[in-house]
């Protein structure tokens, strides 16, 4: 398991944190959070182009690559305040689906048996398979639920003849066991797909899903307040796994598989700051991101800016304090 650096693009680390090598454990025993890319994406259905999205999230920032973040709204700097390394790219083979889910799934469980929290770059959904269930091999089968947040359910038997791939990984995490389906909440759901049938397997196996018909009429605060307390019922840890297509494409068009409809940035932005200040998260991935189909970098951006609301919000949990939204920058006063 030997750093091999990115696979497509420039070898740079997240924002400039330090690099490690997962095969050198005491180079990152410190570790509270490793970044992993899984540029795979030979899982996909339509549009191909996120084996490119870990290098994109890497460097889409205009700010110095400097290892630094100090996150205005909640006041930590995430990579600073955590001690976060990028192992690099996992070696990724879009022609062998089955040998790129098995080393994922290795480096996956070799961070988490560390203590340390997995940050996974995708790649195409179907990573999230090895990431769920290498966390899983530490925290315990079915003891981690999963908060989903996708314009799709990944919820399919088959694609083309495959039982792996973008669309199917969370049926495959549920019939394994790694995950179970009265713990798995899926947020944003929209569109066409899946059909009456793949809906009843999911109706039967307990999922919740939030269209966003019923996110509209309900409020996305609602939504994920009722969403939090089945997530933490009998499980020990959160995964957070987020599509970037639960995102409108007017925002985020930069991805394979687009859905008219969908949240806002900044939404997605507010939900997953919530769910890692309010949860116990074990692991994160952030995928679908296709530079080829983006424009001015702007998914690339949302993405990366994703994992730093992740990790200012993880760290800020770790201080035990209660955030306040809407506590002012600065109100006016000069110190006393």
């Amino acid at each position: 398991m030997t750093r091999y650096g990115a696979m497509y693009g420039p070898d740079i680390t997240f924002l400039g944190v330090p690099p490690c090598d997962l095969g050198t454990p005491a180079g990152w025993a410190d570790a509270d959070v490793v970044i992993l890319g899984a540029p795979f994406d030979g899982g996909t259905s339509h549009r191909p182009g996120t084996r490119f999205g870990p290098s994109a999230m890497r460097q889409a920032c205009y700010l110095p690559h400097d290892g630094s973040r100090p996150a205005l709204a909640l006041r930590t700097d995430g990579l600073n305040d955590l001690r976060v390394y990028d192992a690099g790219d996992v070696e990724c083979f879009s022609g062998d689906i089955e040998r790129s889910v098995r080393v994922i799934e290795e480096a996956v469980a070799t961070i988490a048996a560390a203590g340390a929290i997995p940050v996974v770059l995708g790649g195409d959904h179907t990573i999230a398979l090895p990431d769920v269930t290498g966390v899983a091999r530490t925290h315990g089968f079915g003891r981690v639920s999963v908060v989903h947040f996708d314009a799709h359910a990944d919820t399919g038997y088959s694609e083309f003849g495959s039982l792996l791939g973008h669309g199917q990984p969370m049926r495959r995490l549920i019939e394994s066991g790694a995950a179970r389906g009265d713990r798995f909440l899926q947020i944003g759901l929209r569109g066409y797909w899946p059909g009456p049938e793949t809906l009843d397997w999911m109706a039967e196996q307990g999922m919740r899903a939030y269209e966003m018909s019923e996110i509209v009429a309900r409020g996305l605060d609602t939504c994920l307040t009722e969403a939090f307390a089945i997530a933490v019922d009998e499980c020990d840890g959160v995964f957070l796994s987020v599509d970037v297509d639960v995102v409108d494409p007017g925002m985020a068009p930069g991805t394979g598989t687009p859905e008219p409809g969908g949240f806002t940035s900044r939404q997605l932005l507010d939900a997953v700051r919530r769910v890692c200040l309010e949860l116990p998260v074990v692991g994160v991935d952030v995928v679908e991101v296709s530079p080829p189909y983006d424009q001015a970098e702007v998914t690339a951006f949302l993405a990366n800016r994703v994992v730093l609301e992740a990790l200012s919000a993880i760290a800020y949990r770790r201080t035990g304090q209660v955030w306040d939204p809407a506590r002012p920058l600065l109100d006016g006063r000069r110190p006393e």
